[in-house]
């Protein structure tokens, strides 16, 4: 059954992905993000013509609360100045420049690449400390795996909501995904920590000591789980719209990372330690 949840979760995400993949931020593929507060409700339509007419590459325009926020491709100070004054006298309407801010191709690349390097990085530590730390290379694969299956449901859930709601990939994903790592295997440690306990007085069946060391984990992982969720929810709920898809990702990540230290890797671990007898 829980294999059956995980599957067509991982299966929505990875068929969005497929299908629509993702929006990315300037901090990966470059460009210029401009906002301005004017004085009068504009259409988008009237915008994209003064866009056209200065002969701005623009990747995608958004106006909401008299507001218009713009993505385009690298411009200087010049060409902003230019694109603004347009808007006034093409108009008619008083803009203020809230933001402006330009990252170049070269810097989103390099952006990229450290975040593969630090999450091969991250697995790799958590392998070799938990292969060490439990003498056992089972519980280091069943914990990378459910690892794995955490990564798969939050970057896949990240892409529905690129989708549907406009979600970005930007350095403050990169880090909910890092941090859902980190929680997923914290979680995941203090169940197998006491299934290795177990292990070592009980000679029965694995699955009588892992059911035990289970039970006995659940609701302080339940516990701990709820304490973060109710945080995050609270976040999400009052928290800035700068934040709100940040604080969505922790709040999957630390879900997934809750249902999967019982319900995926334990399983796992049962499994691979029968086969190995």
């Amino acid at each position: 059954m829980y294999l059956l949840i995980s599957l067509i979760v991982i299966g929505a995400g990875l068929f969005s992905i497929v299908k629509w993949g993702f929006r990315y931020s300037i901090d990966f593929v470059g460009g210029t993000n401009l906002e301005y507060q004017v004085d009068k409700n504009i259409k988008q339509v009237q915008v994209n013509k003064v866009l056209t007419e200065s002969k701005t590459e623009v990747i995608f325009t958004q106006i909401s609360d008299k507001k218009i926020t713009i993505r385009s491709k690298p411009i200087d100070e010049k060409k902003e100045l230019e694109i603004r004054k347009n808007l006034e006298t093409k108009l008619k309407v008083k803009t203020t420049l809230l933001r402006f801010e330009t990252v170049g191709p070269i810097i989103g690349k390099e952006t990229i690449r450290k975040t593969l390097l630090a999450s091969i990085l991250a697995i790799l530590g958590i392998l070799i400390y938990m292969s060490f730390a439990f003498k056992s290379f089972y519980f280091a694969a069943s914990a990378i795996l459910a690892l794995f299956h955490d990564i798969l449901v939050v970057v896949g859930t990240y892409s529905l909501m690129s989708h549907f709601f406009g979600a970005e990939v930007d350095l403050l994903f990169v880090t909910a995904l890092l941090t859902t790592m980190s929680f997923s295997v914290h979680d995941t440690i203090v169940i197998f920590d006491k299934i290795r306990e177990y292990g070592t007085a009980d000679k029965s069946e694995i699955e009588n000591y892992a059911n035990k060391a289970l039970t006995e984990t659940l609701i302080r992982s339940l516990n701990n789980s709820m304490t973060i969720i109710f945080m995050l929810l609270a976040l999400l709920l009052l928290g800035g719209s700068t934040i709100k898809f940040f604080i969505a990702s922790l709040l999957i990540g630390t879900i997934t990372g809750t249902y999967s230290s019982p319900f995926v890797a334990t399983p796992i671990l049962v499994w691979l330690m029968k086969r190995k007898k």
